[in-house]
């Protein structure tokens, strides 16, 4: 029952020397905090989301814009790619989750679907493993699973105390369970068929703002406003390594792993990224380049390129 660096120091695992990682394109087009993003499969097109009431579909290669959508309210907290690549879905303040088919046509807009409501905010949302079932966490300490279709409720899970921030699916081939974390401080791992949850776990002293499951799927990573990530294993169902340091006093608002799960990078509220080796748990290196604090960040599904959001208005490709 050793931490997660003592293993590592044992097993004499290298230091990760310095990567070269600088901001490669920059996407400005919002008027407003940029919220959210999200990758599309395709790891070129993403998508996000902003104060000013718009959803925009990038070309990261390119960094034109290729879709922009009006959106019914101005704050949009949460923004999804399908995993066809087809569609995007959204919620926010107006506590509606509403999808939106990408057609070339200039009819997505005519043809959005509000596919459910919360009884209050939505934060979060993601597509699991199908084009026709969009999960939702909301301010009403719930998630809810939806069809789209019919736009009826096919699972609702309770267990959290307080606003659901963020969710996130587990990798592979066994979709059925995903990952909350909330303002309870607590992240809990649910099981889509039973609506129930499998585990929980505590250990952060302030709100879950991110929850990460790490790419082999056996253990999870949060971020929170008490300005430290955690490692969570599944199987010995406690805490195996904290990402801190005393110079940090910032909150953290997004969090993510490398494709191999080696690195974690953590987005704070002092505009900073910061890289994190998962085993040593010391910080490699900080990304200097938003102007304001950093709201979202993805690693995309190659793991060739990071983006991220800031409430400076812009999307930073890495």
């Amino acid at each position: 029952d050793k931490t997660l660096h003592q293993v590592a120091d044992l097993a004499n695992i290298l230091s990760i020397d310095q990567l070269n990682i600088k901001i490669r394109k920059s996407l400005k087009g919002h008027n407003a905090k940029v919220l959210c993003l999200d990758w599309c499969s395709d790891k070129r097109h993403l998508v996000s989301s902003s104060q000013d009431g718009k959803l925009i579909v990038w070309d990261a290669f390119t960094t034109n814009k290729e879709h922009a959508l009006t959106l019914p309210t101005t704050w949009v907290m949460g923004c999804a790619y399908s995993p066809s690549g087809t569609a995007v879905a959204c919620g926010g303040l107006d506590n509606k989750l509403t999808v939106f088919p990408l057609t070339m046509e200039d009819d997505s807009q005519s043809r959005k679907k509000v596919v459910g409501t919360h009884t209050s905010y939505t934060s979060c949302c993601l597509f699991p493993g199908s084009d026709n079932q969009v999960l939702a966490g909301s301010g009403d300490a719930t998630t809810t699973l939806w069809d789209v279709e019919s736009g009826t409720v096919l699972q609702t899970f309770h267990g959290h105390i307080s606003d659901v921030m963020s969710i996130d699916l587990a990798p592979g081939p066994n979709l059925n369970t995903f990952v909350s974390g909330a303002c309870d401080n607590v992240a809990y791992l649910w099981d889509m068929r039973t609506g129930d949850y499998v585990q929980y776990f505590e250990g952060h002293t302030s709100d879950i703002n991110s929850v990460k499951f790490h790419p082999s799927g056996d253990a999870i990573a949060t971020g929170s406003d008490d300005a430290t990530c955690r490692l969570f294993d599944l199987r010995a169902d406690a805490e195996v390594a904290c990402y801190e340091k005393e110079a940090i006093l910032f909150g953290i608002n997004a969090v993510d792993f490398s494709v191999s799960g080696r690195l974690l990078f953590a987005g704070y509220n002092d505009y900073t990224v910061n890289l994190w080796d998962t085993l040593k748990c010391e910080r490699i290196t900080v990304l200097y380049g938003h102007e304001n604090r950093v709201s979202a960040l993805k690693v995309s599904p190659d793991g060739t390129a990071i983006g991220t959001a800031s409430w400076d208005t812009t999307i930073r490709i890495w």
